[in-house]
């Protein structure tokens, strides 16, 4: 009896998700615990195993379908081999026969992705190997993967691979030029002229020289989309902005660096020095650190710092749990430990719910000011911005001094302009005077 493949638990809230690559089709062999599909949910991507070695005998569910947990979605024949050998010895009967009619075992070399002749190719065909992405755009415009040259070294198809061949057969067919009598000279290509007599080509023409490209979003980005969609009108949501002199940190990070990594095994950034200021002005004006549920405000008593990752399709936001009980070294690690595994779509649902206060970084992507969009249900969410050296006026005297604009996006619902304004100060003043974190606690 073939065993069912359903959808596992997802984690709190989530209970759907989207399938997003089937790394294996239908009639293969499958090792248990080999990755069978990849399912992707709203904040991160879930991978299937086989629980037992078989045959992929039947698809239920295709790419792009949304899946409940609990659905079947495939199912696996456990202790059965694949049939590739008796369908490449039918392939071989087919070739040689006498009639021109299909034989209906036979596999074509369009649907076993090799030339007749050869072993059973691999998944993408041709001995070629692509990723998920790149299977996905071939299959898209319809292109067997085992057609398209590969330009770089080794047997890897890239995206530009793809592009290149879909543009290649897009490109019309010159038709031969036509000659001038029996000289065999050409004669001059006659221009081509707009239906109002002027130089401009025709848009028939215009349409064949331009290119799209459709591409399916991920379900992380439709939920990207569809919730800064909701913050914005669901939010009384405004900007204030000030900013900072790091001087006094970079001088600090400086003078301890060395000893700080030698004793803590991480690197002392700026992101925990941020996370801190945070706190300490969140302690100070408590309505930051709340939500709206209904017609009541929520206090939280406790700080959960969402840092904002940038990930390949997106943006995700792991929390830092109890920030206001770790040390500066606890902060760096968990937040560096994060960052490394929501790039490797490695996090738990877990580690991204919650949260009651955001920072996001649009520094290291070089941005010198922006406005932030709230994660609801929070309130506030803090911008840094990257590190500038601008003259400033210190003690009656001009200074160069490393300067970096922050941005604070607030409820206004909650949070009135004179509050969002002071909790933007006191970071500021926490900032500029780093040891008095330590002293505060």
């Amino acid at each position: 009896m073939p065993t069912e493949i359903r959808v596992p638990e997802l984690g709190e809230s989530v209970v759907d998700a989207m399938v997003g690559t089937w790394l294996k089709k239908e009639g293969e062999s499958v090792s248990a615990g080999e990755t069978l599909v990849e399912l992707e949910t709203d904040k991160v991507n879930v991978e299937i195993a086989a629980e037992e070695a078989g045959v992929l005998q039947q698809i239920h569910k295709s790419e792009g379908d949304t899946v409940e947990v609990g659905e079947v979605i495939a199912s696996i024949e456990a202790g059965a081999a694949a049939a590739a050998p008796a369908a490449d010895s039918e392939s071989q009967k087919a070739a040689t026969a006498p009639s021109e009619e299909p034989v209906a075992q036979a596999a074509t070399p369009a649907e076993t992705g090799a030339a007749a002749g050869e072993e059973q190719a691999e998944p993408v065909g041709g001995g070629r190997r692509a990723t998920p992405a790149v299977r996905r755009l071939a299959e898209e415009h319809s292109i067997d993967l085992s057609r398209i040259p590969v330009h770089g070294d080794g047997d890897r198809v890239t995206r530009e691979d793809v592009l290149s061949f879909v543009q290649q057969q897009s490109q019309p067919q010159a038709a031969p030029a036509p000659t001038n009598g029996t000289s065999g000279e050409s004669a001059p290509a006659a221009a081509p002229a707009s239906a109002a007599g002027g130089d401009a080509a025709p848009f028939s023409l215009l349409s064949e020289t331009r290119r799209e490209e459709r591409v399916r979003m991920s379900r992380r980005r439709q939920t990207i989309a569809r919730r800064l969609v909701e913050a914005q009108q669901n939010a009384a949501m405004l900007t204030t902005f000030n900013e900072v002199d790091m001087t006094a940190i970079m001088d600090l990070r400086k003078r301890r660096r060395d000893a700080f990594k030698e004793r803590h095994g991480v690197s002392l950034g700026f992101m925990s020095f941020f996370t801190k200021a945070s706190i300490g002005a969140l302690k100070s004006f408590p309505e930051v650190n709340a939500e709206i549920q209904g017609d009541e405000i929520v206090y939280k008593n406790y700080y959960d710092i969402g840092v904002a990752v940038g990930v390949d399709d997106g943006l995700v936001v792991p929390v830092v749990r109890d920030a206001d009980r770790k040390s500066f070294a606890q902060i760096e690690q968990d937040i560096i430990d994060l960052a490394t595994r929501a790039r490797d779509n490695k996090l738990k649902i877990d580690e991204l719910a919650g949260g009651t206060f955001t920072i996001t970084n649009g520094g290291i992507f070089g941005s010198l000011l922006s406005t932030p969009i709230l994660n609801p249900p929070q309130v506030a969410i803090l911008g840094m911005h990257k590190i500038q050296e601008r003259p400033m006026v210190v003690d009656g005297e001009i200074a160069v001094r490393p300067m970096m604009y922050l941005a604070l996006s607030y409820d206004h619902r909650i949070v009135d302009g004179r509050e969002a304004v002071q909790f933007l100060v006191r970071i500021k003043d926490l900032l500029e005077d780093p040891e008095s974190m330590l002293i505060e606690g």
